[in-house]
This record gives structure tokens, sequence and C-alpha cells, in this order.
């Protein structure tokens, strides 16, 4: 990659955004590579957690690098969306966004992708896109009002204001608010404590709770049908998980 740096710890994909030199701002070249490794990481039983961030300590990434759209080039992206990224739903497992600094644009919409957001102290977020014209099209325009209400995220999107970490954390979008310099670390003490879990689990989990965000009504959501709870009650870990407790030692998880 030339563009992105992919480290690979046991069950955990670290995902680095490598521009530093330009806040880490995404242009096609970067999108594709993106794109590329999030399907390696659907793809790979062996890896269960994702971190995705920014090199340095400035910029998580400053969204759409507009330098290299004003220079004339080409802006075309991958069908997965922004960063291959925002527009993907076929990735089970779980995503942790560490912020480090500015997330921006398309860099705030990627990490909304994301189903946890740790937070550097000094992170900004914010969906400018007004300011120049255009339009956060990336999902920012339907995440973020899902995630902490309609009036709070007008607030955002109509003005592009910037909002820190910790008035992000209480609007509900960042997961956790550490000091800087630790984020990345904080994120990975996420991913270890979710790989405890079992896989099956987590990936049931999840599908539960984004399939029943579209149910119109509490009730119609617990009474709906997920084939996810189907397959976790037939699974190799659903077994293991009792028995491992009845005879007081760690799980030995499979992800089957």
């Amino acid at each position: 990659m030339e563009f992105c740096k992919t480290e690979r710890d046991g069950r955990i994909l670290t995902v680095t955004i490598n521009r530093p030199e330009r806040m880490n701002a995404v242009h096609p070249p970067l999108g594709f590579e993106l794109d590329r490794v999030f399907t390696e990481f659907r793809d790979d039983p062996d890896l269960w957690v994702c971190i995705l961030t920014g090199a340095g300590d400035k910029a998580f990434s400053a969204g759409n690098d507009l330098k290299y759209q004003a220079e004339g080039n080409v802006m075309a992206w991958p069908t997965t969306g922004f960063g291959g990224l925002t527009a993907r739903f076929d990735i089970e497992k779980p995503l942790i966004a560490a912020c480090n600094g500015l997330a921006m644009g398309g860099g705030f919409e990627m990490a909304l992708a994301c189903d946890i957001i740790i937070a550097a102290e000094s992170a900004r977020f914010a969906l400018p896109e007004p300011k120049v014209g255009l339009a956060a099209l990336g999902g920012g325009l339907h995440r973020l009002p899902r995630m902490i209400g309609l009036k709070q995220a007008m607030g955002m999107i109509l003005t592009g204001r910037a909002v820190s970490a910790a008035d992000g954390l209480a609007m509900g979008f960042v997961t956790d608010v550490v000091p800087d310099g630790e984020a990345l670390p904080a994120a990975r003490k996420w991913a270890e404590q979710i790989i405890d879990c079992s896989p099956v689990s987590i990936r049931t989990s999840m599908d539960v709770v984004r399939r029943s965000l579209a149910q119109p009504s509490l009730e119609a959501a617990v009474r709906a049908s997920y084939d996810s709870v189907t397959r976790l009650r037939a699974s190799e870990d659903a077994k293991e998980g009792p028995r491992a407790f009845a005879e007081k030692r760690k799980p030995n998880w499979t992800g089957r």
C-alpha cells in the first residue's frame, strides 16, 4: 500500500491512513486502497476487529483532499463509498475509529461508519462541507441524526461548526475520550475486550442492533426473526461458552 499502512496483531488489524503531509485527507488512490483493505479484513476469518486511525497527532483525516480535486484530478470513488467504508454494509465485524486529531468532512463520516469512536482530548469533529459549497454525502447526513438526534445533528450540519471530543461524548457519537497520544492504545484495549467475546455472539449482536433500528417500533424489533440468532444458537461457540463457564476456564472461541 502506498497511502495507508496495515498492521496485524493476532485477531486485530490496525489500518493507518498515511498522508500526514495532507492531514490524512483522502483522495481516490487512497480510497481504493482502503476499499481493498476493508474487503480483505471482511473475508479473513482470523481477523475479528479492525482499528482505523491516522498517521501523526494532528489529524485522523481532514476528509476529501480538496487540493487534489482543485488540481483537476478525476474524483472517482469505489462503490463502497468514501474511504472504501461509508457506503459499505457487508462487514459483520467491529470497526473502531481511533481519532487522534481532526476528523473533518469525509474523515468524520468514516469515523461515523465505525461502530466505536475513541477520541483524543484535542480531537475535533465537523461536517464543514457547506462552507466550500458541498454537502456531507458520504453518509454523514444520514448517520449523525440517527446517532444524536435531529436537533443536535442539524446544529452541526447547518453551521459546519467543529465539536470537541468532550462535546461529542456528551452528544453521543463519541464512545470514549482519552488523553492526547492515547487514542490508539485505548482503541486496542477496547479491541482486546471484544476479542475476549465469542465472534459469533459479536456478529449476532451487531446484526440484531442494526436490523432492529430499521423496525417501526420496539415491539416489532423484539418480535422480528433474525437469521443470525438461529445461527448463534446452533454454533460451536454457544456450546463452548457454557461449558467453559462450568469448567471455570477461559473459552476457546472458534467463531463457528
